[in-house]
This record gives C-alpha cells, structure tokens and sequence, in this order.
C-alpha cells in the first residue's frame, strides 16, 4: 500500500510539474506577441527613415561620377535597405530586430561612404550610431550625459545632439509608447534590448551605456524576477499537487 501511494505521489507531481510548464509557455507565448507589435512598428519606421536616406542620396549624386568604390558602397546600402524590408515582413519575435538594426547601421555607414568617397574625403571612422536617436546617423563624438536621476556616463551623439547637451538642453531621444506613456526606447523594458544590441553591439560593451536603466546590464535583475517568478509558480503547483493528493488519503 505504501508503494502504490508513493508512486501515486509521483505521478502527481509530474502531472502538476507539466501543467505548471505549460502554462508558463502559453504565458511567454501571449507575452512575445504583445511585445512583438510595438517592437516591429520601431523596426519599421526605422527602415523607412533608412529608405528616405536614400532617396535624398539619389538625389544628391544624380548628375556625379561615382568611382568603384563609391558604386560598391552605394549597392551595398540599396542592398541593405531591402534586405532590412524583408526582415522587417518576416519578424515572429522581438529579437529579431536585433537583425535588423545591425543591417541599417551597416546600411547608413555605406552612405557616409558614399558622401566621402564622392567629396573627396577619406572615409569616415566607423562610429556607433546616436544613442538618443539612431536615425540620427553616426554619431561624431561621445557626450557625457546623465539620464533622470541617473550617473553620468558617455554615450556617442550625433552633432545636433552633442549641441544640445552642450547647451544644457534635452537631447531628441527616440520615444516608444509603454502603456499610454511615450518613453525613451531604453526605458521601454526587456524587448527594446535587441533593438539596441543590433545598433551598439559591435562596438564594444553596452552595459554601462545602458546601466541604471529599464534595460540596464540588459534586464539582468527583470530577468532573475522572471526566473523567480517562475520558480515560485512551479513549487506552488508542486505544493498544491501534493496537498491534493494527501487530500485523497485519510491517515
């Protein structure tokens, strides 16, 4: 009789077990959905200021001599640009704009080139974008700013920016909606990550640009609540699992 109920505990608790997982995966699930519209409305819009770039640089060398690396340059940002639309059709989750992002950096550094390379000028250092605005463009120099309530740190800027940090004015930061509230993108939470990783990644490490932010050091502490969230969902199923099978015995 003890074996038969032993065993009847253990089913129980792999039944309670697997319950509990399913239902944290239909919770991710509906999660990564809410997260992805916004997310991939970001991506799109910055492919399209990325397109209107380079409509205004067809404008610009129509008549000009462009040279073979001024034409290779300039394929590689068309070939950029279509790639980054297509990735943009394709999105299932919020990290795949990681991907995009990447594609128009590299994008919007060809058409720098382009500009150089037709102007006579040596090319230009290959800098991280604007971190208030990556549709700004590269950035031409770090800044030290401050985020509200926050500690200085450097972060790269475009001209304008850099003028208006300067000068003791708000930079123009890039704003998401979070709720009914526009908010700058890092404050947005863990699914505006890979939107930045995909814009600053390559150069170097982000966690003190981002630090003490909605996403600083990347979500580590949102993303251990998460873990702990889930632990505590999945003991308290265990436990439930179990008062109701000791429910069923009388002692």
């Amino acid at each position: 009789m003890g074996l038969l109920i032993a065993l009847l505990i253990v089913v129980a608790v792999i039944g309670t077990v697997v319950v509990t997982s399913r239902r944290s995966q239909a919770r991710a699930l509906e999660k990564q959905r809410a997260e992805l519209e916004p997310v991939k409305q970001l991506a799109f819009e910055d492919v399209t200021a990325f397109g209107e770039e380079l409509q205004k640089l067809d404008l610009d060398m129509a008549g000009k001599e462009l040279d073979e690396g001024a034409n290779a340059d300039y394929q590689r940002a068309l070939d950029e640009y279509e790639t980054a639309k297509r990735t943009v059709d394709k999105m299932t989750s919020p990290d795949d704009v990681k991907q995009i992002t990447t594609i128009v950096e590299d994008g919007r550094y060809a058409i720098a080139c382009v500009k150089a390379r037709v102007a006579g000028e040596p090319l230009p250092k290959r800098r991280p974008p604007c971190f208030f605005d990556p549709r700004h463009g590269l950035s031409v120099e770090d800044v030290e700013w401050a985020p509200p309530g926050g500690v200085p740190r450097d972060v790269p800027a475009c001209a304008l920016d850099l003028e208006r940090i300067r000068a003791g004015a708000e930079p123009d930061s890039r704003k998401v909606m979070v709720g009914n509230e526009r908010v700058p993108y890092w404050q947005g939470g863990p699914a505006y990550q890979p939107y930045a990783r995909g814009y600053f990644g390559s150069f170097g490490p982000m966690d003190w640009m981002f630090a003490g932010m909605m996403f600083g050091a990347f979500g580590g502490f949102e993303a251990i609540g998460e873990i702990g969230e889930g632990m505590g969902e999945a003991i308290g199923g265990f436990g439930e699992g179990l008062g109701d099978m000791f429910d069923g015995f009388d002692f």
